[in-house]
C-alpha cells in the first residue's frame, strides 16, 4: 500500500537523504524493507508512513533533520515509569507514519501530508547540545514513530551517548527483522504500544497487523538491553474485553516475564473515532487487576488521575515504592540500587539514588540559537 502522491523529489532537497533498507524489483519498482508494509514504488512515489520516498530508482528519507517541534516532558509522559523516574526528556517527532490507526490522538503529526508541518530544524549535534545544556537525561523520539525516521534517530542517538544523553524510542514496534537490530542497537528505552492483541483489530483500526509487533517485543526483551514498558490504549468495544486482557496479560508473563511494566491508558474521542465514547475509569482498574492477577508485577492505568494506579508497589511485599500523582513524585522507598527499602526485593528498571524533581512541567524549546 502507498501514497497516492507522485511528485518531483530532488536528492538535493532539504531533508532528503539516502537509506539502505530497500531493493529493486523485477518490474523496476523500488520496495522499501523498512517495515513490514513493504511499499513498492514508483519514481516520486511515497510510501503510506510519506516521509520514505523513491528517488533516482532508490528509497530516501524526506524529513532528515526537520521536526514537528522539541518540548521537554516528564519522562513519566513517555509513558517510563521505571527509567530514571522523575527526570526530563528532551522530546521530538517529525511527521508520517507507517500505521493508519483510526483513533490516533497525534493525528495531526503522524497523518500529516505537509512538510510545512516541519517547522524546525535541527541536525543531531544540535540536538544533543541542547539536551545536555537544558539538564535532560535522555531524548525521546516520539509524537510519531520513530521506526520511519530511522537514520535521523539513529544519528540523533550516536550524538546523545557521546554526552551522556540516553535515547528513547517511543514506538509501535513495526518494523522489519534487519533494521529493527540496527535501531534498537541505539535506544536505551523503549516504550512499545501493544494496541491490541487481536489480529481482527491490529488489520481493521491500524492497518497493520499483530504477530511483526510480538516478535519486536520478544527482541528487545531477549536480544537487547533496552528498557521496555508497554503502553495499551483501551477503546471501548474495541479491545478492552476481560479475554482479550487476560490473554495479553498472560502472553506478556510467558513470553517477556513478570518484570515488564504495563500502562493501561484511556482512549478519548478523536481523529476517525469520535463517535466512540471515552475509556471509564473502572475499565482501566479492571485491567490493572487482570494484569496484577496474571503475574504482572508493575501494572498502571494511564490519562485519568488514579494516584493509586500510577503508583508502584513491591511486588514482594506491597510496600509503595513510588507514589505518583499525575506526574509529580512523592514518597520514595527504594534504596540507591533500587531495592526495597522494607524487605530489600529488587525493582525492575533502571534507577539511581533518588528521583528527579522536575515535575509536571511541560516546557516547548526552540533550537535555533544552539545551532552553529
Amino acid at each position: 500500500m502507498t501514497v497516492a502522491v507522485k511528485e518531483k523529489i530532488a536528492m538535493t532537497d532539504a531533508g532528503v537523504v539516502s537509506t539502505k533498507y530497500w531493493h529493486v524489483l523485477e518490474d523496476g519498482r523500488v520496495q522499501c524493507d523498512l517495515c513490514p508494509r513493504e511499499c513498492k514504488l514508483h519514481e516520486g512515489q511515497r510510501g503510506l508512513c510519506f516521509v520514505r520516498a523513491c528517488v533516482e530508482n532508490q528509497v530516501v528519507l524526506t524529513t532528515y533533520g526537520r521536526s514537528s517541534g522539541y518540548c521537554i516532558d516528564p519522562i513519566e509522559k513517555k509513558p517510563l515509569n521505571h527509567f530514571l523516574p522523575g527526570t526530563p526528556v528532551l522530546s521530538f517527532g517529525t511527521a508520517g507514519c507507517n500505521l493508519a490507526c483510526k483513533f490516533c490522538q497525534n493525528w495531526d503529526i503522524s497523518k500529516s501530508r505537509e512538510l510545512d508541518t516541519l517547522m524546525d530544524q535541527a541536525d543531531p549535534e544540535t540536538i544533543a547540545r541542547a539536551a545536555e545544556d537544558m539538564g535532560c537525561r535522555s531524548v525521546a523520539y516520539t509524537y510519531n514513530d520513530p521506526v520511519i525516521f530511522h537514520e535521523y534517530a539513529i544519528d540523533v542517538a550516536r550524538a546523545c551517548k557521546k554526552r551522556g544523553i540516553r535515547s528513547v524510542a517511543v514506538t509501535a514496534g513495526y518494523i522489519s527483522a534487519e533494521p529493527r537490530v540496527e535501531f534498537f542497537e541505539h535506544m536505551d528505552a523503549a516504550n512499545v504500544d501493544l494496541k491490541g492483541f487481536t489480529e481482527d483489530f491490529y488489520w481493521k483500526v491500524t492497518g497493520g497487523h499483530l504477530q511483526p509487533i510480538l516478535e519486536t517485543l520478544e527482541y528487545i526483551h531477549h536480544e537487547t538491553n533496552v528498557w521496555m514498558e508497554l503502553t495499551t490504549l483501551l477503546i471501548p468495544g474495541y479491545n478492552d474485553s476481560e479475554k482479550e486482557i487476560n490473554e495479553m496479560t498472560q502472553w506478556v508473563v510467558e513470553k517477556l516475564g513478570p518484570e515488564v511494566p504495563m500502562h493501561f491508558t484511556a482512549f478519548h474521542p478523536d481523529y476517525k473515532m469520535i463517535d466512540v465514547p471515552s475509556t471509564p475509569l473502572s475499565s482501566l482498574k479492571k485491567a490493572r487487576k487482570i494484569a496484577l492477577g496474571n503475574g504482572v508485577r508493575y501494572a498502571y492505568t494511564g490519562n485519568v488521575h488514579d494516584a493509586e494506579g500510577e503508583s508502584t508497589y513491591c511486588h514482594a511485599c506491597g510496600i509503595r515504592l513510588i507514589e505518583r500523582d499525575w506526574y509529580l513524585l512523592g514518597e520514595w522507598n527504594l534504596d540507591t540500587n533500587g531495592h526495597c527499602k522494607q524487605c530489600g526485593s529488587q525493582c525492575a528498571g533502571v534507577f539511581e539514588s533518588g528521583h528527579g524533581d522536575w515535575g509536571a512541567k511541560r516546557q516547548p524549546v526552540y533550537l535555533a540559537h544552539y545551532r552553529e
